[in-house]
């Protein structure tokens, strides 16, 4: 499946944060920790040449936790970056990623630092900023690019916070991590179909996480799954039926894919270093 998803509100945001990426002390990206390579933006590499950056890998209570610090190593001792794991809503999560970054400068500024939150659709960047200012001071929303423009938060320890839109690159010419951005939310629901999402994350779970599925749904292990039968599963058990007793996938798919977003499967990880599979 390719996905193209470059609104022009996109094509905006990318000529701001560039500019605003220029003028900044540090940046901190937000990954989705369950999938941190794919939800990587690529033009922050050419952006932050000369700008400090953590990585901060986001949603740390939805990803296997054994992934989690897989990536952590690799980003320490393979990449040479500077990565910390946290759950965005947490603010004690959110104050431990915002002093690593801070302490990551080689200089200290004696004026406030500029720290910009950078990052692709949905990886929770808002919610940090909420978590941080102890107040709601941030938009924040289940759905990508909630946040349209840059917001400005003052926090105690100095460092002056900038919200940026999400914003992914103009064509998304990996397919598997495009179906995984798909499948975690960051990607608007208007332009995928969840029957093809739900094929490829059912596909994966039933390889990666077999038992987090049949727990959930109470499958037998004597049953061998493929993506179409978990669906017909899953309907069943949730009512999704047409006239006639049929099952609707459609309705199936979008169940299977809001209960995957939001953990109810279980604590699950899209991809590992190295080893998207």
């Amino acid at each position: 499946m390719d996905i193209q998803w470059f609104p022009g509100h996109m094509k905006e945001a990318g000529q701001f944060l560039k500019t605003s990426i220029a003028s900044s002390d540090l940046v901190m990206e937000i990954l989705d920790a369950r999938l941190p390579l794919s939800s990587s933006n690529p033009m922050l590499d050419k952006l932050c040449r000369n700008t400090p950056r953590v990585k901060v890998l986001n949603k740390k209570d939805l990803a296997d936790p054994v992934v989690t610090q897989m990536w952590l190593d690799y980003f320490k001792f393979e990449k040479k970056e500077s990565a910390i794991a946290v759950t965005g809503i947490d603010r004690t999560d959110a104050w431990c990623a915002a002093d690593f970054a801070f302490k990551k400068l080689k200089k200290r500024q004696s004026r406030r630092i500029k720290t910009i939150i950078a990052g692709i659709p949905n990886t929770g960047k808002s919610s940090i900023i909420n978590s941080l200012a102890g107040r709601k001071v941030a938009k924040t929303g289940n759905v990508p690019a909630v946040t349209r423009q840059n917001q400005r938060t003052g926090l105690k320890n100095g460092m002056d916070i900038y919200d940026t839109p999400g914003i992914l690159w103009p064509v998304l010419d990996d397919k598997e991590g495009a179906c995984r951005l798909a499948a975690s939310g960051a990607i608007s629901d208007s332009i995928i179909d969840y029957y093809d999402i739900a094929c490829f994350a059912a596909d994966f779970l039933i390889e990666a996480y077999p038992v987090l599925l049949r727990t959930r749904y109470k499958i037998k292990e004597n049953i061998i799954l493929d993506s179409t039968l978990l669906l017909e599963i899953i309907g069943a058990k949730r009512g999704c039926l047409k006239k006639g007793g049929i099952i609707d996938l459609q309705k199936a798919s979008e169940i299977f894919i809001r209960e995957l977003r939001s953990g109810l499967i279980g604590r699950i990880s899209f991809e590992k270093p190295l080893n998207k599979t």
